[in-house]
């Protein structure tokens, strides 16, 4: 994992080498300092030497100033380094994420993933840039005083060590019982972050249903434990600073009690006392620092292990070796498709026995109860999820053997829930043709009947769509989908349930435009209602994952009990028909 992460320093290692060479420079002026201010006192004050006074001054002045140049380097290379480490790490996470199949996506919650992108990410480029300039500042600095200290006074030393070797184990059971509950607290930032993105998603539901104070208790529970797994967390920490101020005011004691009775039997000058004082302090002080290092790594080891997730996460969906780079028409063949999403468990299939031979260029439709696979039949064939056993050909090669952006350019899918994106109509468009122009988009969209009213707004095509389309109404919002998914010129159209919202006239000029200027397109039309689906060339009845049948709208009528009974609850009608389908 530390090997993973590490891997994204890249073009930021030269800062990350010289962040701690710039600290321990830093460590090294510093411990000069009490040096100098000990030589002032033995050799200037004690002797009225203020020649030596004043150049030993001079030199703690230089001393100082390359102290202050050597953290702001260390500091400003830190920075870059970390930050660096957090662009590179959300980026690679983003590419990821962009590679991911369904069946990937599904393994990860939206609120997981944007936690991972952006706490957990926070928090391992504040681990790393303090582990830069801590890490090699603290024990260094304690090494160098220690060894300054036992060069002094021996004897004395001995209380910074034996103080440094009870602290370290106070220290290391506080840490490890504080870890615990930091490796759990951001699994809660996944419930946090979830309730707020549902709630302002849907904020419009939220305040049409009057649930506003239902949201917040939910927001509240979720942000208490948080609250609650911190808490138990700090309590541990917290521990350390009584402990450690305890640790330095007992050295301090100590050292001035047996450093007093030195001086008076002439065995230590008063000097070197100071500097033994000040030698107390930095290694003291160096080593709270460490503690908080080592819970600052414990809750970034929790981060670093979800990012890796991610990271590690192999797309289920992956090009072939040598792929096919040319579709050769809208022809799909099902050929014992099984599929399930649960791969490795015992759950049931969601599709059974599919046999399905499409011509290309016919309009199929499909209709079937909630939960019968209709969108999973679909998207078989753009290959968004992969089939579990069996096989889908598209154009008379199998799906697997195309690149995906191939297949997925002659492809085009409404899916059931449209998205559309902040920016003008032009730019929502485009995302089905980047290349496409103006009068493109005007006739896609003249296709999809939403010309009309795309140009009543007084922007007309530069229109602004708010995020997530909320300026548009719901037919509105299916239609520039449809007209998005045309100007990819595909040979296979998919339209996932994409006019339910649509009124019934608006849906037949629709698929009246499709018929009649749409010949060579293979077109599968999901609906819901029979009257989208009736004029196709042949539909599918799908129920529980299998095919009950495969006909023309008049011969389902007359063989299969399904369609007739939703043709029937839809349309009133009795059950008899003529011989062409219609009602008698």
């Amino acid at each position: 994992m530390v090997k993973k992460i590490l891997s994204y320093v890249k073009e930021y290692k030269a800062a990350s080498v010289a962040t701690p060479i710039w600290m321990v420079f830093e460590v090294i002026f510093e411990t000069l300092i009490p040096l100098c201010m000990a030589s002032i006192v033995d050799n200037g004050v004690n002797k009225h030497n203020m020649q030596h006074i004043q150049f030993m001054g001079l030199v703690m002045a230089g001393l100082a100033i390359g102290g202050l140049l050597s953290g702001f380097l260390g500091g400003i290379y830190g920075a870059k380094a970390s930050t660096g480490l957090a662009r590179n790490l959300r980026s690679a996470m983003f590419e990821k994420i962009q590679t991911y199949s369904f069946s990937n996506i599904d393994k990860f919650s939206t609120a997981g993933l944007v936690t991972r992108l952006t706490t957990d990410v926070t928090n391992v480029q504040n681990a790393y840039h303090m582990i830069l300039r801590m890490c090699f500042r603290a024990p260094f600095s304690l090494i160098i005083a220690m060894i300054a200290a036992f060069v002094i006074e021996p004897k004395i030393a001995s209380i910074y060590l034996a103080a440094v070797g009870l602290l370290g184990i106070v220290l290391f059971f506080i840490v490890r019982k504080a870890m615990k509950y930091f490796s759990e607290v951001f699994k809660k930032y996944d419930d946090l972050n979830a309730a707020v993105q549902e709630n302002v998603k849907g904020i419009r539901v939220v305040k049409a249903y009057v649930r506003e104070e239902h949201e917040t208790e939910r927001f509240k529970k979720a942000a208490e434990n948080i609250y609650g797994m911190f808490v138990r967390a700090e309590k541990m920490v917290v521990i350390n600073a009584p402990i450690m101020q305890f640790t330095v005011h007992s050295c301090i004691l100590l050292i001035s009690w047996v450093g007093a009775h030195m001086i008076v039997q002439e065995e230590l000058l008063t000097g070197e006392l100071m500097s033994l004082l000040t030698f107390c302090m930095n290694i003291l002080m160096s080593l709270m620092l460490l503690s908080f290092i080592f819970v600052m790594v414990s809750m970034s080891t929790a981060s670093a292990k979800r990012i890796a997730e991610v990271l590690d996460e192999e797309p289920d969906i992956k090009d072939p070796e040598n792929p096919v780079t040319e579709v050769k028409d809208g022809s799909i063949v099902f050929e014992d498709v099984e599929f399930s999403y649960a791969k490795n468990s015992d759950a049931e299939a969601v599709l059974r026995d599919v046999d399905l031979e499409i011509k290309s260029g016919e309009t199929i439709g499909i209709i079937g109860g909630t939960g019968s696979g209709k969108t999973t039949l679909v998207s078989l064939i753009s290959r968004l999820y992969d089939v579990c056993d069996g096989s889908v050909k598209v154009g008379g090669r199998d799906v697997k053997e195309y690149s995906l952006d191939t297949l997925r350019k002659e492809v085009s899918v409404v899916l059931q829930k449209n998205v559309i994106f902040s920016g003008t109509i032009y730019d929502n468009l485009r995302w089905g043709n980047p290349d496409a122009s103006d009068e493109e988009c005007r006739e896609a969209c003249r296709k999809a009947c939403a010309d009309d009213f795309i140009s009543s707004f007084p922007d007309g095509y530069e229109t602004r769509i708010e995020q997530g389309g909320t300026n548009v109404s719901g037919g509105q919002k299916q239609r520039l989908c449809i007209a998005r998914a045309l100007l990819k010129e595909p040979k296979i159209l998919i339209l996932d349930d994409s006019t339910s919202a649509v009124d019934t006239a608006t849906d037949a000029k629709i698929r009246k435009t499709f018929r009649e200027e749409l010949p060579d397109i293979t077109k599968i039309i999901i609906a819901q209602r029979v009257s989208s689906v009736q004029d196709a060339d042949r539909i599918i009845v799908l129920d529980d994952g299998c095919i009950k049948g495969f006909d023309t709208h008049e011969n389902l009528l007359k063989s299969n009990a399904i369609y007739r009974e939703v043709y029937e609850s839809q349309t009133g009608g009795n059950g008899d028909f003529d011989e062409k389908g219609g009602e008698l």
